[in-house]
């Protein structure tokens, strides 16, 4: 197995895998969706791969994709939780389900920290599911004392 970092020429790819992410995740995305999904995801990633703001890792086999994982780049106001004021966020963990409980999506996660220290990250962030919480865990992430809010504008 082969963990690659996706550039520009792998939009198409990492723009399936989101939405295929999000259709597991979700239960269901309309056409609608997907295509304005889609439509926001060109434009981000063309945006932020080239200035290192989003990092994709993809783990191939064989030229199979078997998982991904995402890392978007934040800088804030620096405290003393985050001294250099760069966040980290995980995403779109996501391993295809024939591939799973083999610890794939711990190397990826591995792979996306060692990125995160590259970039002089002080802090990584992630929503984790039911399903992955015991990874993230084992890893050494931990429930933060925030609780987690969010206001939708429409």
């Amino acid at each position: 197995m082969e963990l690659g970092k996706a550039c520009i020429s792998d939009i198409g790819l990492l723009k399936k895998l989101r939405v295929e992410f999000l259709t597991e995740d979700k239960g269901y995305l309309s056409p609608d969706e997907i295509n304005k999904i889609q439509e926001q995801l060109g434009g981000y990633f063309q945006q932020h791969i080239p200035v290192g703001s989003f990092i994709g890792i993809i783990a191939e086999k064989d030229n199979q994709v078997l998982a991904v994982a995402f890392l978007s780049i934040f800088e804030r106001p620096a405290n003393p939780s985050f001294i250099t004021g760069k966040i980290d966020t995980i995403s779109n963990v996501f391993t295809y389900p024939e591939f799973r409980r083999k610890g794939i999506a711990t190397k990826l996660i591995n792979r996306i920290i060692d990125e995160a220290k590259q970039c002089n990250v002080s802090k990584i962030e992630l929503y984790a599911t039911n399903n992955g919480r015991y990874l993230y865990e084992k890893i050494g992430f931990y429930e933060s004392s925030y609780t987690a809010m969010a206001l939708e504008i429409k």
